[in-house]
């Protein structure tokens, strides 16, 4: 018979049942804390090695932006107030604000450059903007056929806008197929023009092609703004007795805000960039009725080597382009 012994007893005989307490040794003392610095060091290190990584992919990309787009503007900056030209064997001298006195005083090209740049931007940006959305109108019905439409459509985007330009000049000529076609359909009444020769008529026909030409691309991002809205509301909209432009004005206008906001600042950037059509088809004539600020600085620039005045006249564009995208941005924020 076992009896538990009393606290006065002496030791009480270890069994099979009792547990065994033992106090850790100097050696497992040591080590416990070791393996706790090493976990802590662990994650540290990852991190580490994440972070030089993460900056290891990132270094390809800022290192080319910083040499095409940071280092230009900045050149570009400082060159706009000397009079430094292309090639010269003079260093470029300070000449602070003259060449942007001369823009706007002495150069009356660069005003009909900018007076053109503006009234392209103002026949484009709506047009283009309005076309493009009756078009992702059209091919976002549920017809056969529609996909097809879609490819035709974008087919001038994806084709080079330097092949685009060059087939269009043949089309504008006296001899071309646009005034073959006039003449077909008025049964000989048409007396053929010279659309490019003609400064009357040279900046609307490069307006038509560019209108042409950049149409599809705004057309797919219409598209994708259609397809976002969901078709619970439409089916709401019925049922209240909405016709088409009810629920057009009401569902459909007010989901593709976002992306009327985008499409209207990417065309008028593009629009007021207007270059390569320019120098394809007509090189700034006749009589600069085609000239715009691009390719006035463009031809100040490089051409005439009038490095300092081209790049003040890029820096005058830059300062509109950043004020037009302001106040569209305002005029199209969210007042609520």
């Amino acid at each position: 018979m076992h009896t538990r012994p009393g606290a006065g007893d002496g030791p009480r005989p270890l069994t099979g049942e009792d547990p065994v307490m033992t106090t850790p040794t100097s050696t497992e003392a040591a080590v416990a804390p070791a393996a706790t610095s090493s976990t802590a060091r662990r994650p540290r290190r990852s991190r580490r090695e994440g972070h030089r990584a993460a900056y290891g992919m990132v270094a390809p990309a800022a290192i080319l932006l910083l040499m095409f787009l940071v280092v230009p503007v900045l050149l570009a900056f400082g060159l706009s107030f000397t009079n430094a030209r292309l090639i010269s064997p003079n260093p470029p001298r300070f000449v602070g604000l003259d060449n942007f006195i001369r823009a706007f005083t002495g150069d009356p090209t660069f005003v009909r450059s900018l007076i053109n740049t503006f009234l392209f931007a103002i026949v484009v940006v709506p047009v283009q903007a309005g076309l493009g959305l009756v078009l992702a109108l059209l091919v976002n019905q549920k017809l056969k056929g529609t996909t097809f439409f879609r490819i035709v459509y974008f087919i001038p985007v994806v084709t080079s806008i330097v092949v685009v330009s060059i087939l269009w000049r043949f089309m504008y000529q006296p001899d071309g197929i646009i005034n073959s076609f006039i003449d077909s359909i008025t049964f000989g009444a048409w007396e053929s023009i010279a659309w490019l020769n003609n400064p009357s008529t040279a900046l609307p026909a490069i307006i038509v092609m560019s209108i042409w030409q950049a149409v599809g691309f705004h057309m797919i991002i219409w598209l994708s703004g259609l397809q976002t809205i969901p078709e619970e509301l439409y089916e709401a909209a019925r049922m209240d007795g909405a016709d088409a432009w009810q629920q057009f004005k009401n569902v459909t206008w007010p989901g593709l805000r976002p992306t009327m906001i985008f499409i209207l600042v990417t065309i008028t950037i593009a629009a007021l960039g207007l270059f390569v059509q320019i120098d394809v088809m007509t090189q700034g004539g006749p009589v600069d009725s085609t000239t715009t600020l691009v390719y006035h600085a463009v031809r100040r620039g490089y051409r005439e080597q009038q490095t300092g005045y081209g790049s003040a006249i890029s820096l005058i564009f830059f300062v509109l382009v950043l004020i037009i995208a302001m106040v569209q941005r305002y005029l199209t924020r969210d007042k609520d």
